[in-house]
């Protein structure tokens, strides 16, 4: 099952649709939205007098159809910027807006996938798809079918009955990412979401974002500690510095956009280019003012 990957569809999920036989309908016909981060800094309160910092004046903007992914050291504040982001924290100073719109909460706008993929075992799984439209009461006869066709754009078609435990690690996942795209969320928070999966599955499933990524158009804000990762999946890289959590660098690339385009990891990962931008990417994470040249 790990490599039905390759069957995600390259173009829209509308495509995907049309295939399992079911009613289409145009994906992401809004303009674009935006998620914003401006001049934000989170501190908390100190065990003596003071506050601790953990972020300070940053700021960041994320187009849907971008796939941005943050990296840093330790204790650079990668997960405070996304749930930041995902409105589970509040700025101690500074503004976050999707579309100009403050974020004050969680929204159906934004989904957020963790590394523990947090599915329900009690329920198979297109009930954990449809969840968080059964909250919404929505009815089960639309939750079904948005379930299936999620469960085909992530490479799971004919699982629905299955329980979770009945499932891989990497399946599992998949089954977390088609939950969290349920809503049809503007953009997509993933913290780390790859990181407790063997090197091979985690292999296979970078290709699989980046499949899942064109399909939807849906932004995605994804933190790792992997640089080949970063690297291989970014539309721009944000390096964050530590002590307190600012950014020193926003790089673009195009690796991600290569491989959907049909060249292969191996050739991507092996070329000088890649190479040449892992060794850079490298140094300006353990460089406190980063400089990263094309």
């Amino acid at each position: 099952m790990l490599d039905a990957a390759s069957r995600i569809p390259s173009g829209t999920v509308a495509a995907s649709r049309h295939r399992a036989g079911y009613q289409c309908r145009q994906w992401k016909v809004d303009p674009l939205g935006k998620l914003s981060l401006n001049q934000v800094s989170l501190s908390y309160p100190g065990a003596g007098i003071g506050h601790v910092g953990i972020l300070h004046n940053v700021t960041l903007s994320l187009d849907e159809r971008e796939f941005v992914v943050v990296i840093g050291r330790s204790g650079s504040g990668k997960t405070s910027l996304l749930n930041l982001a995902a409105g589970f924290l509040t700025p101690s100073h500074g503004s976050i807006a999707v579309d100009g719109a403050a974020i004050t909460g969680p929204g159906s706008d934004r989904a957020v996938v963790f590394q523990d993929d947090a599915l329900y075992p009690w329920l198979n799984a297109r009930d954990n798809i449809g969840f968080p439209l059964k909250l919404r009461h929505v009815a089960k006869r639309v939750r079904d079918t948005r379930a299936e066709e999620l469960l085909d754009l992530v490479g799971l078609s004919g699982s629905g009955d299955k329980k979770i435990w009945e499932l891989s690690g990497g399946m599992r996942q998949r089954v977390g990412i088609a939950r969290a795209l349920a809503s049809d969320p503007k953009f997509l928070l993933m913290d780390e979401p790859l990181g407790a999966l063997d090197a091979l599955t985690r292999s296979r499933m970078q290709s699989f974002l980046l499949n899942v990524w064109q399909a939807t158009s849906t932004g995605v804000l994804l933190i790792t500690h992997s640089i080949d990762e970063a690297l291989f999946l970014a539309t721009r890289v944000i390096v964050l510095e530590p002590t307190p959590g600012r950014i020193t660098a926003d790089i673009p690339l195009d690796f991600g956009r290569r491989h959907l385009a049909g060249e292969s990891a191996a050739s991507i990962r092996s070329s000088s280019a890649f190479k040449t931008a892992y060794e850079r990417l490298t140094l300006a994470i353990h460089t406190e003012t980063a400089e990263f040249a094309a």
